[in-house]
């Protein structure tokens, strides 16, 4: 398989792709990975304060069927492996975007796998919220929306910052098999490259741009977690 992986015919082709191919590639990969994290938040967010909140002695409580409802919709979606999912929602994709094919298509089935796994991160980042805070703020009679958006969320905005860290790249591994149904980007390249020509080095040379952005998003998400924490602030 890697015989000649570094042959002059190799090489060769590795250094065109490169200049041809693989920037158009990376701004793909970048701005389908970044507006799939923004939309994923969007639904995520308000999902992940409602299981918190809406809970039995949450500051909002919810009817119990509506939880439970709540809890195994995003259970589902979860459990559903992504190169099944983006199938699925096909005509979810043909409806929004009208086609199932491209990088903007794409985009559709990243938010569907990525929103309830923001809803647990959330959910995860706003149980770590100290109970007496909260206690402290319903003492002074503030209402469950002012308890929300003044206390809670900006409590665990540290916490937020590094969970969607995690959900950015994680949605970047996603977006990089979306290129095995014609989604762009530098999936696209390895899969076309490295599965369809055997070109591997091409594919090798995908797989390091995408540990590279991986890379950028991890430190970016945790200097802006540290920056936020007020608790590292003198």
């Amino acid at each position: 398989m890697y015989d000649n992986l570094f042959s002059p015919a190799s090489v060769e082709q590795a250094l065109t792709c490169l200049r041809n191919e693989i920037p158009f590639a990376i701004w793909e990969t970048f701005y389908v990975t970044v507006l799939s994290t923004a939309l994923a938040v969007v639904l995520g967010l308000p999902l992940g304060v409602l299981l918190v909140v809406g809970e039995k002695g949450g500051v909002l409580p919810l009817p119990g069927w509506l939880m439970k409802i709540l809890n195994i919709l995003i259970n589902l979606l979860r459990s559903i492996p992504f190169l099944i999912l983006m199938i699925m929602v096909f005509p979810l994709s043909r409806l929004l975007i009208g086609t199932t094919v491209g990088t903007t298509a794409t985009i559709v089935p990243l938010v569907v796998a990525a929103f309830p796994f923001i809803a647990r991160l959330v959910e995860s980042s706003l149980r770590e919220v100290d109970p007496n805070i909260i206690e402290a703020a319903q003492s002074m009679g503030a209402t469950p929306m002012q308890i929300i958006c003044k206390v809670m969320i900006p409590e665990s905005v540290p916490s937020l910052m590094s969970n969607v860290t995690i959900a950015l790249t994680t949605i970047l591994g996603y977006s990089a098999m979306s290129g095995i149904i014609g989604g762009g980007g530098l999936g696209k390249i390895a899969i076309n490259y490295g599965y369809y020509r055997y070109k591997y080095l091409v594919m090798l040379v995908a797989v390091i741009l995408l540990i590279i952005l991986v890379q950028i998003f991890q430190s970016v998400g945790t200097r802006l977690a540290v920056k936020s924490d007020k608790r590292l602030k003198h």
